[in-house]
């Protein structure tokens, strides 16, 4: 059945609702890690995005797997860390992060 499209944008929820790591000016290592996932629709086909976030505020934030591989590596030389920030470079498929600790 058809809908109005007033309606449908009312009820629309943007697969960019969630924000990405690199938008935060800082994030800390306490802060818990969860499962996330979106649907959307791709040549008539619906598909599904699983991912991890961080919820700051009431807003997500995506934590793509390279930050995290790579919060690990400076955790292992420096367990006292507690606060890093996200950097990125490229766009798309080519986007480049870099995790940059922060001492206090």
């Amino acid at each position: 059945m058809a809908q109005k499209l007033g309606d449908y944008a009312k009820e629309h929820v943007s697969a960019t609702a969630t924000k990405n790591i690199t938008d935060l000016p800082e994030v800390s290592v306490d802060l818990d890690i969860e499962d996330d996932s979106f649907t959307f629709t791709k040549d008539g086909k619906e598909e599904t995005v699983h991912q991890k976030v961080i919820i700051v505020g009431d807003e997500k934030f995506k934590v793509p797997v390279s930050v995290v591989n790579q919060l690990k590596v400076i955790l292992e030389d420096s367990p006292e860390l507690k606060k890093f920030k996200v950097k990125s470079s490229g766009s798309g498929m080519e986007k480049r992060y870099q995790v940059i600790p922060l001492m206090a």
